[in-house]
């Protein structure tokens, strides 16, 4: 009895079990066709639109800046050098460097004992030398009066000759007086030949102390001047540099001593390369006298002047490349030779060009264009120079257009973009529009709200903006979409 009863029991357990399992069978089936049964969720298909920096190219006159660095330097600098050795007495107050110097300040006195002494002696050798000459001067007057004597006393021994021979023909004279009388006149003729030579010696001796009187004057002239190069003086106005000497120091002949350097006439040399250098020349391919200006940063004061290209270097140079330029400055007030500056060289002036970022070219040479459904198109540009930041090129089918300032992987030809303006991503983001909704509308986006898988903070947030009166229509857009309705 007890085990039918516990028979029975079992059955009805069993029973109930599969009871309740038909019944969970049933309840999953009818969920699953009720699914299948539902109309399928679609969720509507937006085009990816990309924000873009944008600039227009508008054609212009643009003048080129090409900037190189230079270095200063000074077009009149003068060294010091003392023309004679010795002791130096006395230098002055100003011979310091970065002394003050003016045209004709005396900056040095070296002892001028020696030189004066050197010069007396030769003053001494002058007399000698004018003596000599007037002793030469009166001993070929002599010599040229017995040359006279020797003359006449030929034509009066040629005359007793004469006499005798007539004597002789005659038949009064003798043969012996005849001879007398041509020995007579061949020993007045030596005697003349012999104060002939004693003139061209006489006059040899003029040539000579007149040349010895020559040599003595130049002698005497160095020695004047030697005795005045015991004073140095400054040649023009200027600033000494590199300054090696004081009171009681000693020099010696042609030693450097300072540097005068006359700050007020600087220029500035620098390198450009060779196509640079190519866009400085005129039609004629003369360098152009094209305008620059100069900048050294200072502490972050910058100092500026402006000048202009005066020349250029003669050859490239061992090692070099490019062309060295020199350019003359104006009024340059805190600028000193030596100085590393910054050179702006305006270029001649491009047409029909535009200034655009740099970014906005790619390597190949492009840039992108938008039309007027705000979709991108490749343009191929010139590149004619780059300006720091910024790049000029050719306007050729881009005048009036909008270009992509800033490019990136993420864009190209076809896709469509949202053009951001300069200045306009610094203004503020307009007000979204706000819609009220209807107690329905309102209760379906809040239930799908709180069934959804957002975040709490996120959901805390989505239901507190839809509780509000008034909700904006991005926020009750985006929810509806993924909804599906």
């Amino acid at each position: 009895m007890r085990f039918l009863r516990r028979s029975l029991v079992g059955i009805f357990l069993l029973s109930m079990t599969l009871a309740i399992l038909a019944w969970a069978g049933n309840t999953v089936r009818g969920a699953v066709a009720e699914r299948m049964a539902q109309e399928p969720r679609s969720f509507p298909q937006r085009e990816r639109v990309i924000a873009v920096n944008v600039t227009d190219v508008t054609p212009q006159t643009i003048t080129p800046t090409l900037t190189v660095f230079g270095e200063l330097r000074s077009q009149r600098t003068l060294d010091l050098r003392s023309p004679v050795g010795g002791t130096v007495l006395s230098a002055d107050a100003a011979l310091t460097e970065g002394g003050q110097i003016s045209a004709g300040q005396t900056l040095l006195q070296i002892d001028p004992t020696e030189a004066e002494a050197a010069l007396d002696r030769i003053k001494a050798d002058l007399q000698d030398a004018q003596a000599e000459l007037r002793d030469a001067q009166r001993n070929i007057t002599l010599a040229q009066d017995e040359l006279t004597a020797s003359e006449e006393q030929v034509t009066l021994r040629t005359t007793a000759l004469t006499r005798a021979r007539d004597l002789q023909t005659r038949g009064v004279g003798t043969t012996a007086a005849v001879e007398n009388a041509e020995l007579a006149v061949s020993s007045a003729q030596a005697a003349v030949l012999s104060r002939r030579q004693a003139v061209a010696q006489a006059e040899a001796r003029i040539d000579q102390a007149t040349t010895r009187l020559a040599r003595v004057q130049i002698s005497l002239a160095e020695a004047e001047r030697d005795v005045q190069d015991t004073t140095v003086v400054a040649a023009f106005d200027g600033v000494l540099s590199d300054v090696s000497i004081s009171n009681g120091g000693r020099v010696t002949p042609n030693e450097r001593f300072a540097q005068l350097v006359d700050p007020s006439r600087l220029e500035v040399s620098f390198r450009v390369s060779t196509s640079q250098y190519a866009r400085l020349l005129d039609d004629d391919g003369v360098l152009m006298k094209a305008p620059i200006s100069v900048a050294l940063d200072v502490s972050g004061v910058n100092l500026t002047a402006t000048g202009q290209i005066i020349r250029e270097s003669a050859s490239v140079g061992a090692g070099q490349t490019g062309r060295l330029l020199f350019a003359s400055l104006d009024a340059a007030p805190g600028f000193r030779p030596g100085d590393f500056v910054t050179v702006a060289i305006a270029e001649p002036d491009l047409e029909q060009v535009a200034l655009v970022p740099a970014t906005a070219v790619s390597a190949d040479g492009t840039v992108l264009a938008l039309d007027d459904e705000d979709r991108l198109s490749t343009v191929s540009v010139e590149l004619l120079r780059r300006q720091g930041d910024d790049v000029i090129i050719t306007t050729d089918g881009l005048a009036g257009r909008t270009i992509v300032a800033e490019r990136s992987p993420l864009i190209g030809a076809g896709i469509k973009v949202n053009p951001i303006r300069p200045g306009q991503a610094d203004a503020p983001p307009p007000e979204p529009e706000m819609i009220t909704l209807d107690d329905e509308r309102r209760a379906k986006l809040v239930a799908f709200v709180t069934e959804s898988r957002m975040p709490e903070e996120a959901k805390a947030r989505v239901l507190s903006q839809l509780e509000q009166p008034e909700v904006s229509s991005e926020t009750v857009a985006r929810i509806e979409q993924r909804m599906g309705s």
